[in-house]
């Protein structure tokens, strides 16, 4: 029972003395005791599963989980209050949650690992597969990283202009049914099917150029409508987190309103609009089925020219090594070593592409610059 004091307080003017309740001491779980309460949680459930012969670790952790939540609880209530309680049960919900979010992504990050790094060497990320035929223990990606580099930067030069641009006029200027049909529009393709948008761009190349005509600028062309609409969602919020007051600032000084955009808005907005752009790229660097259509995959090759027929990218690569997969013998076994080493270079290069926005970012902010 917590012992109380009421102590006399002066209120307001014209308020008469109010009485304050104040604890003498409060009761507080220390620290330490959470975590060693899960701990011991999760070794009286592993004792239980390993007594009765059914232990699995999925079913010890969710049982763990819930027999910690349902005793942290009732120790808390009993010794702190039913509000220490609440909050207690709550962030343990929350960091249940994250742990299974978290879980299935260090499950696939390890796998990719284990079973890439078997292959992947400077010779593989050196070498294309010119020449090289399935059977053989030869060749590598540098033909498709190419290819990826050269895709995903046209399409993200044709996105990135366009996206920004109309993410500006819809924050800055835009107004009535205008700016309504822009958004709709923009929510409409964000849901857009990739295959769709490798359709889309398959019939627009066979009216210009006639049937069988796939290469790199097709492909970027595909990606750019899968790009751009994630770009323009993501600039706008941005652009309406930069505070009111500094183009108020601006005005008031006469700057003009498109270098009041140009000098204050967008650089304020840098940061998140470096992260938005990432956030495109790496919505569609792992697109397979628009490049399979619009790139081709019959290029072996390395290929510079988005204009020189069929290009190779490391979404396709890994597709037809899995393919490759079903072949007999010692092909099938490289296909799969080649197709895990590929999945292993695409995720190192996202990484590497969102190392570099962070950079950029940083050294392009409002701070960086003084």
């Amino acid at each position: 029972m917590t012992t109380t004091t009421q102590q006399t307080t002066t209120g307001s003017p014209g308020e008469g003395p109010r009485l304050k309740s104040e604890g003498l001491y409060t009761r507080t779980l220390p620290g330490y005791f959470p975590p060693a309460l899960l701990a011991a949680c999760g070794i009286v459930v592993s004792g239980v599963f390993v007594l009765f012969g059914g232990f699995h670790p999925v079913p010890v952790v969710v049982v763990s989980a819930l027999v910690f939540l349902a005793a942290i609880t009732g120790i808390s209530a009993s010794v702190e209050n039913r509000r220490r309680a609440a909050d207690r049960l709550v962030t343990g919900i929350v960091y249940c949650c994250f742990a299974v979010a978290i879980i299935p992504l260090i499950s696939l990050l390890t796998t990719v690992v284990i079973n890439g790094m078997d292959r992947l060497n400077w010779y593989f990320l050196t070498v294309s597969m010119n020449g090289v035929i399935p059977s053989m223990d030869a060749g590598g990606v540098n033909h498709a990283i190419v290819g990826t580099l050269v895709m995903t930067g046209l399409a993200t030069a044709i996105s990135v202009p366009i996206g920004l641009m109309t993410a500006v006029y819809v924050v800055e200027y835009g107004r009535g049914r205008l700016k309504q049909a822009i958004t709709f529009f923009v929510d409409v393709m964000t849901g857009i099917p990739s295959i769709v948008a490798g359709l889309f761009v398959v019939a627009l190349w066979i009216l210009l150029f006639g049937p069988g005509n796939t290469n790199g600028l097709a492909g970027a062309i595909a990606l750019s409508v899968l790009m751009i609409p994630v770009v323009v969602r993501s600039s706008e919020e941005m652009l309406r987190l930069v505070p009111t007051e500094l183009r108020e600032a601006s005005y008031a000084l006469g700057v003009p309103k498109w270098l009041t955009i140009v000098k204050v808005v967008l650089p304020t907005a840098v940061a998140g609009l470096t992260t938005g752009i990432i956030l495109a790229l790496a919505r569609v660097i792992g697109e397979t089925a628009p490049l399979i259509l619009t790139a081709g995959m019959a290029s072996t090759r390395i290929q510079g020219n988005p204009l020189e027929g069929d290009m190779m990218s490391l979404p396709v690569y890994i597709y037809k090594a899995v393919r490759d997969m079903g072949l007999s013998g010692e092909a099938g076994v490289y296909a799969e070593e080649r197709a895990w080493a590929a999945a292993l270079t695409l995720i190192l290069l996202v990484m590497l592409l969102f190392l570099t926005a962070r950079l950029v970012s940083r050294f392009l902010s409002p701070q960086a610059r003084g």
